[in-house]
C-alpha cells in the first residue's frame, strides 16, 4: 500500500508539472503562450521551429498563432495547419493612414485575441514570444518572480527613448518606462489592460517622424522600425505596470552566457557562427524550405568539433547554443516533411546525429536556474574568493575600402578571427564612394557596415585614405545601436592568433590598452604641444586598441578632428618632427589617436605582449595575440611584402595564393631567436594561404586537379576572355607582376590561366599539323611536274590524259592542250 501511495505521489508531481501547476499549489494556473506571424514562407519555418521547440520544452498549456494575412494572401497561402491558429486582420497596411509598418500586427493580434480567442476565459496568465525563438525549457510566470502588476520580461537596453523627450512626449508617466522586450510574462488582467494602449502607442510612436533619429530612438535605421517597441513600453507606463527584468532568461546565439546562467530560451534575430559556419535568418526571407521535401538548413559543426576547438568552457557552451539552436530548427523541418508526406530522407551521418540519443540528451528539456543554484554554480568556475562577476561583452572592429587589395586581407583576418576564440562580434567598417559601390564584389567577406568615403576630403580635397579610420568608427558609432562594453580596434592587415580581452590584458574605463608605436616621436616635441593641451598625456601607441565604449564615444570625434588638424600642418611634416620616413604626414591619422586621446587624458596601459611584427626577434615565452604584416619579412631566399600584391586580385581569381614559405623543417636550427622568427613568419603566411584557399573553396571553385594549372580563372573570367577573343596584355601584366627589388620566387603570384595554356598548347599542335601537311603535298606537286617535263613517249601522254580532271581543277586546262598541240 506504501509502495501504491508514493507511486500516486509520483505521477501528481509530473501530472502537475506538465499541466503548469506547481507541486503544492492547490489553484491552478492557466498559461497561454502567443506569437504572431504572417502568411509568408519567412515565417513559417519559423513557426515549424518554434512550434517544435514548444512540444520539447514541455511548455504548458496552449499555444497560439496569431496570423495575420490578407485575403490576397490568404488564397495561397500553404501554412495553415503548421501550429493552432487565430487569423487576424492584417495591419501591415495601415486601414486609416495607409502607412505601411508589419510589425503593428503583434499588438493589434493581441487584441484581437482578447476579442475573440476561445481560451482567453480560462486563461490566468500569457506568455508573449517572437517567433524567431526556440525554447529550451518551460516558461512559467510565477517561477521567473511575475506577479499581478508586475510581468516578467527580457531587457532591450537600446531602447534610449524611455531616458529622453521621446517618452516625455508619449507617456504620462515617463519615469515608470521600462526597456524591456522579447520574452514577456504577465498576468491576463494586466494585459486586458494594455493590449489597447500597446497598440495605440504604437501607432502614435509610428507617427512621431519628427523624433525618428537614431540619437533619440536608437533605431539605427532612423525610420521607426520599433516604434512597436516603444508602443509596449509606453503602453505599460500608460497602465502603471512595472516590469521584473530578468536578463538571464533569453540569449542571442553568438552570445556567451554568463557563468552558471541555464538560458530558456534562443533568439536567433542576429547572425551567429561556429567557424567557419554561420546562420542569419534574414538570408533565408524567401526560403519555402518547409514545402521542399528533403531539405534542411546547412548543417553546423558536431559537438565533438566544438571540443576540439574551443578550451574554454563557458565560450564553449556558448557555441553549444548555436549549434542546438540550429538542429532544433532542422529537427523540427525533418518532422514537418514526414508530416507533408515526404519520402524518408536517405541516411546521413547529420540525420543519424539527429535522432540520436545524444542529442536528445542534449536538447532535454531545462529547468530554470534558481538563484541559488546559480550562485553555486558559478563558484565551481571561479576561484573560491574571486568575486563573481560575467565579463563584459566585446564587439572588433576593423577598417577597410572597396579595394581587393583590402579584400585579401579581410579574408586574412576573418578566417584568423574565427579560429583565434575572440569572444563577440566582428564588423568590417567598409569605406567606400557610390560610384565604387556599383562595382565592387566583396559584400559578403565579413559582416559590414558601410561608411561614406573620406578618402578625398568633402571640404579640403586633400587625398588621405588613411583619415577613413577614424571617420567610419564615428559614423559606425551614430548608426549602431552597441550592447558591447569594450571594443576592439585593428587593422586590416593583421592576423589573430588567439583572443584579445579587457580583462587579460587589465583594460577599464578611462584607461585603453594598447601597443607600442615607438616612432610617433611627435609626443616628445612640439608637435604634441601644437596640437594637445596637454602633450604630457601623449601616448606613442596604436596597432591594437582595447577600449570602454563609454571612453570611445567621447573619444571618436577627437580623433577624427585630430587627425584632419595634423592632416592640415604640412609645416611640420618633416622626419625629425614626426618620425615619418617620406615626410608627406601620412601617419596623421596616428597622430590624431594619441592627440585625440591626450585631450581626454586618456592614458594607456602599453603592452609589448599583444602584437608582434612577422621578420621581428619575439620575446622568450610570450605568446603574441596578433601579427601586423605591415612591413615585409622575409625566410631566408623567400619574402614577403603585402605593398607587393596591392593590385593583384587574389579573392575573385580561383585558387589565387601567395607563394608558400620554406617548410618549417629546412630552417637552421643553430641559432634559436632566428629560428622562432621564422617559425612565426611561415606561420603568418601559412595562415594567409588557408584563409584563401577556403575562401575559394566557398565560392565553389572548380577542382584544382582537373585542369594543368590549379590556378585558373573563375568562369566569369574565362567567358570574358573568350568573348573578348584575346587576352588583354595588361591583364597578364597585373595578374603577374614582377616587383623590382624582389626575388622572382616571392613576388610573382600564382594567378595563371591553366585553361588558356591548354588551348594554346593544342592550337600550335594544329599549326604543326597543318604544315606539315602542306608540305607533303606541295613536294607530290612538283613530284609529278617533275616526271612530266622528263619523259615523251606515249605512256606520258596517256598519263596526262587521266590528270585532265585535276588539272582543270587547278585552272591549267589551256596548259594541257598546249602541250598536246607541241607534240
Amino acid at each position: 500500500m506504501a509502495n501504491f501511495l508514493a507511486f500516486l505521489m509520483v505521477v501528481s508531481f509530473w501530472v502537475s508539472f506538465i499541466s503548469g501547476l506547481n507541486p503544492g499549489l492547490e489553484a491552478p494556473y492557466r498559461i497561454h503562450t502567443l506569437f504572431s506571424v504572417e502568411c509568408q514562407n519567412y515565417f513559417d519555418w519559423q513557426t515549424v521551429g518554434f512550434m517544435h521547440s514548444f512540444k520539447k520544452a514541455l511548455q504548458p498549456g496552449p499555444v497560439t498563432r496569431l496570423l495575420s494575412c490578407t485575403e490576397e494572401e490568404k488564397k495561397n497561402y500553404k501554412g495553415m495547419d503548421l501550429a493552432p491558429t487565430l487569423e487576424v486582420p492584417s495591419m501591415s497596411r495601415h486601414p486609416k493612414t495607409g502607412d505601411w509598418y508589419p510589425a503593428i500586427n503583434k499588438p493589434a493580434g493581441i487584441v484581437h485575441w482578447l476579442k475573440h480567442g476561445k481560451d482567453v476565459q480560462s486563461t490566468d496568465w500569457v506568455v508573449i514570444l517572437d517567433a524567431d525563438m526556440i525554447l529550451r525549457g518551460p516558461i512559467i510566470p510565477w517561477e521567473l518572480g511575475a506577479e499581478k502588476g508586475h510581468p516578467v520580461a527580457a531587457y532591450y537596453g537600446y531602447l534610449i527613448g524611455c531616458d529622453n523627450i521621446l517618452a516625455k512626449m508619449h507617456t504620462k508617466h515617463p519615469e515608470l518606462c521600462d526597456k524591456v522586450g522579447g520574452l514577456l510574462a504577465m498576468h491576463i488582467d494586466d494585459l486586458q489592460v494594455l493590449a489597447p494602449l500597446w497598440l495605440s502607442k504604437t501607432e502614435e510612436v509610428r507617427e512621431d517622424r519628427a523624433h525618428w533619429g537614431t540619437n533619440i530612438t536608437g533605431d539605427i535605421y532612423g525610420t521607426g522600425w520599433i516604434s512597436e517597441m516603444y508602443g509596449y513600453s509606453f503602453g505599460a507606463a500608460e497602465a502603471g505596470l512595472r516590469h521584473k527584468i530578468n536578463d538571464n532568461l533569453m540569449i542571442y546565439p553568438g552570445y556567451t552566457p554568463q557563468p552558471g546562467v541555464e538560458p530558456i530560451l534562443l533568439h536567433y534575430g542576429l547572425p551567429f557562427s561556429v567557424g567557419n559556419w554561420s546562420f542569419s535568418k534574414l538570408e533565408h526571407h524567401e526560403d519555402g524550405i518547409v514545402y521542399e521535401c528533403g531539405r534542411l538548413f546547412p548543417e553546423p559543426p558536431y559537438p565533438r568539433e566544438i571540443k576540439l576547438m574551443e578550451p574554454d568552457p563557458n565560450k564553449r557552451r556558448a557555441l553549444f547554443l548555436n549549434i542546438e539552436c540550429i538542429n532544433t530548427m532542422n529537427e523540427g523541418l525533418l518532422l514537418q516533411h514526414a508530416r507533408n508526406g515526404c519520402p524518408k530522407p536517405k541516411w546521413s551521418k547529420y540525420l543519424s546525429f539527429l535522432k540520436s540519443k545524444t542529442f536528445a540528451k542534449l536538447t532535454q528539456p531545462k529547468l530554470l536556474t534558481p538563484p541559488r543554484m546559480q550562485t553555486e554554480v558559478a563558484k565551481e568556475v571561479k576561484e573560491i574568493d574571486e568575486p563573481i562577476r560575467p565579463y563584459p561583452k566585446i564587439h572588433t572592429l576593423f577598417s577597410t575600402e572597396c579595394t581587393t587589395y583590402f579584400d585579401w586581407q579581410t579574408v586574412g583576418l576573418m578566417h584568423s578571427f574565427h579560429l583565434s576564440g575572440q569572444p563577440g562580434n566582428i564588423t568590417r567598417l567598409l569605406s567606400c564612394t557610390d560610384e565604387d559601390l556599383k562595382q565592387y564584389k566583396g559584400h559578403d567577406l565579413a559582416p559590414t557596415h558601410y561608411v561614406p568615403s573620406m578618402s578625398r576630403h568633402p571640404l579640403t580635397g586633400d587625398w588621405y585614405p588613411a583619415i577613413n579610420k577614424p571617420a567610419a568608427v564615428v559614423h559606425w558609432l551614430n548608426h549602431v545601436n552597441v550592447d558591447a562594453e569594450y571594443i576592439v580596434i585593428l587593422d586590416a592587415d593583421m592576423i589573430l592568433r588567439g583572443p584579445i580581452t579587457p580583462w587579460e590584458f587589465k583594460a577599464a574605463r578611462g584607461q585603453p590598452v594598447s601597443t607600442p608605436y615607438e616612432y610617433l616621436i611627435g609626443c616628445d616635441n612640439e608637435l604634441a604641444k601644437l596640437h594637445t593641451r596637454h602633450p604630457e598625456a601623449c601616448d606613442k601607441v596604436g596597432g591594437v586598441i582595447i577600449m570602454h565604449i563609454d571612453d570611445l564615444r567621447e573619444f571618436a570625434l577627437l580623433w577624427l578632428l585630430k587627425t584632419e588638424e595634423v592632416r592640415a600642418d604640412k609645416a611640420h611634416y618633416a622626419t625629425n618632427i614626426t618620425g615619418d620616413i617620406y615626410e608627406s604626414g601620412w601617419i596623421s591619422e596616428m597622430y590624431g589617436y594619441s592627440f585625440g586621446a591626450a585631450e581626454l587624458k586618456l592614458r594607456h596601459l602599453i603592452s609589448n605582449e599583444i602584437l608582434i611584427y612577422p621578420g621581428y626577434v619575439p620575446e622568450p615565452d610570450v605568446k603574441y595575440r596578433v601579427f601586423h604584416y605591415g612591413l615585409e619579412f622575409k625566410v631566408g631566399n623567400w619574402s614577403f611584402d603585402k605593398a607587393k600584391w596591392r593590385e593583384v586580385d587574389m579573392v575573385n581569381k580561383c585558387w589565387a595564393t601567395f607563394p608558400d614559405p620554406p617548410d618549417p623543417s629546412t630552417l637552421e636550427q643553430t641559432d634559436e631567436n632566428e629560428l622562432q622568427r621564422d617559425l612565426l613568419s611561415i606561420e603568418c603566411a601559412r595562415t594567409l594561404n588557408e584563409a584563401l584557399r577556403l575562401h575559394h573553396k566557398r565560392r565553389n571553385c572548380p577542382d584544382p586537379t582537373v585542369l594543368s594549372n590549379p590556378a585558373l580563372d573563375t568562369t566569369k573570367d574565362i567567358a570574358n576572355s573568350r568573348k573578348v577573343g584575346r587576352f588583354s596584355k595588361t591583364d597578364d601584366i597585373e595578374s603577374n607582376p614582377l616587383p623590382r627589388n624582389h626575388s622572382q620566387e616571392s613576388s610573382e603570384p600564382k594567378v595563371r590561366d591553366g585553361l588558356f595554356s591548354t588551348l594554346r598548347f593544342w592550337i600550335i599542335l594544329l599549326w604543326v599539323f597543318s604544315g606539315l601537311g602542306f608540305i607533303l603535298v606541295m613536294l607530290a606537286m612538283c613530284s609529278g611536274y617533275t616526271s612530266k617535263g622528263s619523259s615523251k613517249g606515249k605512256s606520258n601522254k596517256s598519263r596526262r590524259r587521266s590528270y585532265t580532271g585535276f588539272l582543270k581543277t587547278n585552272g591549267r586546262d589551256r596548259q594541257g592542250h598546249k602541250s598536246d598541240a607541241s607534240l
